[in-house]
């Protein structure tokens, strides 16, 4: 019987070192008794040939320990899959939508041939979306061996659906693309009103979440993408001025002061993904980053490498500046301190709104 003791050995090296001789004294006893009914039936010792047959039935060594083991024997379970799925079809679709802003801006601004950027752009998209695939498995690794289950697959509700419905690659989308309508909505002789799918906070959150994340990856050089964020200034001069040069330097100074702002975007809204979003919850938040921002860009107009070409003192000053630009139409750095200052603009009024929603809590 040394193929039994070896097996069991086999077995007894996969298992906790707690309950393990019950275990093999349990297997052993199994094993014993199905050689001894096999030998009664044929009216013979078993040959080696025949104790490996009652073995294979039992199960290959690792199968078998198993069975004996704690928690869950997958990866990814059947509940969890569909989420998954979603996330990673999200995710890629968001990647690609990078890759391809990505390798335009390396043609337009980076001095890249037009082959050489699609080559690139392919070969990051697919080392990247290996990347995205094995950081979702891990995730759901991690979710599948919680003690309780997550609230997202436990308490959703009926509101929080409509990012599903007209989710990229759900069957809704697909059709749309097809021209096909679906009658049920769009049916309005028999008095059935024709809406759109809005997508609920907690189905934006996770989709923010999502967001922040590659972006952040992208940022930090993570996804291999074949590109870093200073690759995209190249060799830009206008008058006299590098501003590819001064890109580069810009990207350099906010490299970690990005990397913090986009780290905590994901974490809060993953937070507000798991906590239903609550609207005085979300506020909050908007209002931490949209000051966060704000900064940003005061630090831009005041103090970053493009300061002397687009600060102005005056209000005068700016409006000069804006119909020169309009006249000649050829001025870079009027037409970013325009971008600069729509975007503070934007800030200021998102940043009220957030404030507003903060203190009536709708």
């Amino acid at each position: 019987m040394d193929l039994i003791e070896r097996y069991l050995k086999a077995v007894g090296a996969q298992l906790p070192a707690a309950g393990r001789d019950d275990i093999l004294a349990e297997l052993r006893d199994l094993l014993m008794s199905r050689v001894e009914e096999r030998e009664a039936e044929l009216g013979r010792p078993l040959t080696e040939a025949e104790v490996e047959a009652v073995l294979r039935e039992v199960g290959h060594p690792l199968t078998v320990a198993a069975r004996y083991g704690a928690g869950p024997q997958h990866v990814v379970g059947p509940e969890l899959y569909p989420w998954w799925l979603f996330g990673v079809k999200t995710a890629l679709t968001v990647l690609v939508l990078i890759t391809a802003v990505g390798a335009v801006a390396r043609i337009l601004f980076g001095g890249a041939e037009v082959g050489q950027a699609i080559g690139q752009a392919f070969a990051g998209l697919f080392s990247s979306g290996l990347t995205v695939v094995g950081l979702a498995t891990l995730a759901g690794f991690i979710i599948e061996r919680q003690a309780t289950k997550p609230a997202f697959l436990t308490e959703w509700r009926a509101r929080d659906l409509g990012m599903f419905e007209v989710g990229v690659f759900s069957r809704s989308w697909w059709d749309s693309l097809g021209g096909k309508v679906d009658d049920t909505l769009a049916d309005t002789d028999r008095g059935l009103e024709k809406t759109t799918p809005k997508m609920s906070p907690t189905a934006g959150a996770l989709g923010s979440a999502t967001g922040w994340g590659i972006f952040l990856l992208w940022w930090s050089g993570l996804l291999g993408l074949g590109f870093r964020p200073e690759d995209l200034g190249g060799e830009l001069v206008r008058g006299g001025v590098d501003y590819g040069l001064l890109f580069a330097d810009t990207v350099a100074l906010l490299y970690w002061p990005v990397v913090v702002f986009a780290a905590a975007q994901g974490v809060f809204h993953l937070i507000r993904a798991m906590t239903g979003s609550p609207v005085r919850l979300t506020a909050f938040g908007d209002v931490v980053f949209r000051g966060a921002s704000l900064t940003l860009l005061g630090w831009i107009w005041l103090y970053s490498p493009f300061s002397s070409l687009i600060r102005v003192d005056s209000l005068g000053a700016f409006i000069d500046r804006t119909e020169t630009l309009f006249r000649t139409g050829n001025d870079l750095s009027t037409i970013l301190m325009l971008i600069v200052a729509g975007a503070f603009v934007g800030e200021v009024f998102a940043l009220l709104g957030a404030l507003k929603k903060l203190l009536v809590g709708k």
